[in-house]
């Protein structure tokens, strides 16, 4: 009695695990147009294989044996889909093929199902969209009878995860929200990606950092859409104007006139820049590489300001990039020419304070008298007490960024010999060699004269006693 019961309770539990075996099921999540492989557990393609669809008894989708053979069906909704790796790969998946897989096992005798499920993604805003317009995007994932819902959430472009409400996320878009969602689909542990891309028009960001020029140095103004904007996506969202402003004087009123418009795109077809104010800039246009921005080949002193780049799309937004720019100039105390001996002032700035991230670096000419400056201690104000040959020429100041060099200036002294150099000494000398001349001749000619009349007082002479006027030899 004790043998009948154990062998029947043997019988029940291979019958459960036969069953269990029988009954395998997997869910399998995909998007349209994606590529699944369902996979086969342990050694079962060890197997003779038999897929079908629907159910066990559904269609035919493939076959395959344990020595390499295997054939795929040709119908309409399954031809050049399937393909094989010890599995089943269903590519570029359509409407159609969402739905139960049954592969069969022999000599085995098991059953795996497969429940190919559909996760739909709707925007509620068809792209391209501009900063500032409110998006939504909506994940949901078919479900069917004794599976469980899935988890839901979305990732931003740049792999946040965001809030979600039932695979429901809304947002407020900008320029970071370009990009590629993805909805993560989770269902017992095994996580499935759905993607939508959402496009935002929006210029790149300005410079963070100012654009540093100088009388010494070309000047570029960028502006420019990101690479990944087209010109058609552009006027896709309506564009009206894009403008160049130029302000000298941010947020002051001295100034009137300003800010002034300097060019204007004109949506012709080609589009091509038109001029309002002179500043000998020359706007470039490169709409495949979506450049914008102005150029110079050497900056100005009045060059330092801001310059506005400004594009109007529909519903009359505005996007707007600043770009700031500044001088780098050497100043002298007293002109660019001295005089060999003189103490000279030179100065490096951009007119205010520099940012503890900037250092600025002296480049005076080679035969410079200046003492070496250490590497870390170059000074905006540079003092030179007595000037000399060495120094004149070409004195150059750098501006630099860690390492990289922003922009440099240059100033050229002139150094003169003094007022009494040598070609003074050399006319003093000779008008003192003339006058010591004259001298000497002087006193040769009033020598002679003396002794010639000191020769004539021995020869004559006058008598004493009366006699008649005249004289007489002695």
């Amino acid at each position: 009695m004790t043998e009948m019961k154990n062998f029947i309770q043997a019988i029940l539990i291979l019958s459960a695990v036969l069953t269990s075996s029988t009954k395998a099921e997997e869910v399998v999540y995909a998007q349209v147009g994606d590529t699944v492989t369902l996979k086969l557990r342990n050694h079962l393609h060890e197997n003779y294989l038999y897929w079908h669809f629907g159910d066990e008894n559904g269609p035919r989708l493939a076959w395959g044996n344990p020595l390499g053979g295997k054939e795929f069906t040709n119908t309409a909704h399954w031809k050049t889909k399937l393909s094989d790796d010890s599995s089943l790969i269903i590519s570029d998946i359509k409407q159609e093929n969402f739905g139960t897989f049954v592969c069969k096992f022999f000599p085995e005798n098991k059953i795996l199902t497969y429940r190919l499920l559909k996760i739909n993604i709707t925007v509620d805003q068809a792209s391209p969209l501009v900063p500032g317009e409110h998006l939504t995007l909506t994940c949901i994932a078919d479900t069917s009878p004794n599976v469980q819902s899935p988890a839901i959430h979305w990732l931003n472009p740049r792999g946040e995860k965001v809030e979600t409400n039932q695979g429901k996320h809304k947002v407020r878009v900008t320029s970071q929200d370009h990009g590629q969602w993805t909805c993560v689909v989770t269902n017992n542990k095994k996580e499935t990606q759905a993607k939508t891309s959402v496009t935002v028009v929006d210029l790149s960001p300005a410079p963070s950092n100012p654009q540093y020029t100088s009388k010494s140095s070309p000047l570029t103004v960028p502006c420019s859409f990101p690479a990944h904007i087209s010109w058609e996506q552009i006027k896709a969202v309506g564009l009206q104007e894009v403008n160049w402003h130029f302000d000298p004087q941010p947020g002051s009123n001295r100034v009137s006139g300003y800010p002034q418009r300097l060019f204007f795109l004109s949506l012709d077809d080609p589009p091509t820049w038109k001029k309002d104010q002179d500043r000998a800039l020359t706007p470039v246009l490169d709409l495949k590489k979506g450049l914008l921005s102005l150029t110079r080949k050497q900056g100005r002193e009045d060059d330092k300001g801001d310059y506005l780049c400004s594009m109007k799309v529909r519903d009359g937004v505005f996007l707007n990039r600043t770009v700031h720019v500044k001088v780098l100039q050497i100043t002298s105390s007293a002109g660019t020419k001295f005089i060999s001996g003189q103490q000279v002032n030179l100065s490096c700035s951009v007119g205010e304070p520099l940012p503890s991230s900037l250092r600025l670096k002296w480049v005076p000419p080679e035969q410079s008298s200046l003492p070496s400056l250490t590497p870390d201690h170059h000074p905006a104000h540079l003092t030179i007490r007595e000037v000399g040959a060495g120094d004149g020429g070409r004195w150059r100041c750098e501006l630099w960024q860690g390492n990289a060099c922003l922009t440099s200036a240059v100033i050229t002294l002139k150094i003169a010999e003094p007022k009494l150099s040598v070609w003074m000494l050399v006319i003093i000398c000779s008008v003192t060699v003339i006058i010591v001349l004259l001298l000497m001749l002087v006193f040769i000619i009033c020598r002679r004269r003396k002794r010639k009349t000191s020769r004539l007082r021995h020869r004559l002479c006058k008598c004493k006693n009366p006699k008649p006027k005249g004289f007489y030899r002695t």
